[in-house]
């Protein structure tokens, strides 16, 4: 019976989702162009009203400083509107966002929209 090596079974057990894992890209990320730190995100299927929940909370200290960027989840590629809001309780709309598999996009000052006080 040929023995192999227990080293040479692991690798060769572990290969496929070593393989898996670097076809795999880097999701969805949102790439904070704004001139403010982003304390919330929420986005809805363009025109819908729709909110999901706030990406912001998948950032390890829940915030989102400007040049910064953020992986979105649970979110299909497609059109998209955003509510932002900041830590001042300021809160604005993007509207018509394009959501491309593996992509990142941005939002910046020029692009918010319908913003409160």
């Amino acid at each position: 019976m040929l023995r192999v090596p227990t080293a040479i079974v692991l690798i060769l057990t572990a290969l496929p989702g070593i393989l898996f894992a670097q076809t795999k890209g880097k999701g969805v990320r949102l790439w904070n162009l704004t001139s403010a730190t982003i304390s919330g995100f929420e986005l809805s299927p363009a025109g819908k009203n729709a909110w999901g929940p706030n990406q912001t909370l998948n950032d390890k200290d829940k915030e989102v400083d400007h040049d910064e960027r953020l992986r979105i989840t649970g979110v299909e590629p497609g059109h998209y509107d955003a509510k932002v809001s900041y830590p001042d309780s300021r809160q604005c709309f993007v509207r018509d966002i394009e959501i491309k598999p593996d992509a990142v996009f941005s939002i910046s000052d020029k692009d918010l929209k319908d913003c409160n006080k």
